[in-house]
């Protein structure tokens, strides 16, 4: 059955609409394709230069990903990697060397670095959004590439996670990480590095991740409240979220001007509460109230 969508509380088009529908019914396939679900997420902003089709739109990211696959399929039969750190080394090779494709020092203060094809285009980008490059060039040219969810810092496993495999950091340039250098990336952060920080990342998890990043980004500016509401709803489309994203929603909805309805949802959102927390479901009524009375 088909996900019951969330509906834009920007203004919206053909494009915007088809591609939520794509992306709650992508992220409900057995194997997410974790490209194509980051990609649809540039029709919340990027509307003008996506064009009116949605397959149309997607053509052109979607091209310079397999352009990348060939180029690092045709550099592995020329140079025949032997073990996981080789094959690391051929990706590299293509990805951050001839592509240029890394971090940059102004990343972090730039929405585009969150947005896959806004990184294909400029070549820079966020860890994770670097790293989901590597992964999705790497599956499309049969090379065994996952994501890890280091805290703090994403990166990604190149081999067999449970046997050959070396760990990478693609926005360093795709410089191999020790065990010990995973560990303090993992202390920086505030965790200690444990097996489970190692397993693979899960298509879903990066990008529920990936639009973290982006409602924090927002957060900080609140200029930006649309895009923080963008990235709630879609992060409410993913089969599992923080039940705690459908009061960040109402709030948003308040903030950008939808009173009752942010209010509603308050309510609904109250409502779930009372059977285990009745204090903040209190709290949460009091300030659905308060939405209202912005209409007077």
């Amino acid at each position: 059955m088909r996900a019951q969508v969330v509906s834009a509380r920007i203004e919206s088009s053909p494009v915007s609409e088809e591609s939520r529908a794509r992306f709650a019914e992508e992220a409900r396939e057995e194997r997410p394709d974790l490209a194509l679900l980051c990609l649809l997420m540039g029709f919340e902003v990027d509307l003008e230069a996506v064009g009116g089709h949605l397959d149309e739109a997607l053509a052109p990211a979607l091209r310079a990903l397999d352009r990348l696959a060939a180029r690092v399929a045709a550099a592995v039969r020329e140079r025949a990697p032997q073990d996981a750190a080789e094959t690391a080394a051929v990706l590299a090779g293509v990805l951050a060397g001839s592509a240029d494709l890394r971090g940059g020092p102004s990343v972090y203060k730039r929405l585009e670095s969150s947005l896959l094809h806004e990184v294909l285009r400029r070549g820079r980008g966020l860890p994770i959004t670097v790293s989901a490059v590597w992964i999705a060039v790497g599956g499309l040219a049969g090379l065994p590439v996952y994501g890890v969810g280091l805290p703090g810092h994403f990166v990604v496993g190149v081999g067999d996670p449970a046997d050959d495999h070396v760990l990478v950091d693609p926005f360093r340039g795709g410089q191999l990480l020790s065990l010990d250098e995973a560990a303090e990336l993992a202390a920086e952060a505030g965790f200690r590095l444990s097996p489970d920080l190692l397993r693979p990342a899960e298509p879903l998890d990066i990008v529920l991740r990936v639009l973290s990043n982006i409602r924090n980004w927002a957060a900080a500016r609140p200029e930006h409240a649309r895009t923080q509401l963008w990235a709630t709803e879609l992060s409410l489309l993913l089969p599992r979220h923080p039940a705690q994203l459908r009061l960040e929603r109402a709030e948003l909805l308040v903030k950008t001007g939808h009173f009752l309805e942010g209010a509603a949802e308050m309510e609904e959102y109250a409502t779930i509460l009372d059977a285990f927390d009745p204090d903040s479901a209190a709290r949460v009524r009091l300030e659905a109230k308060a939405s209202r009375h912005r209409l007077n």
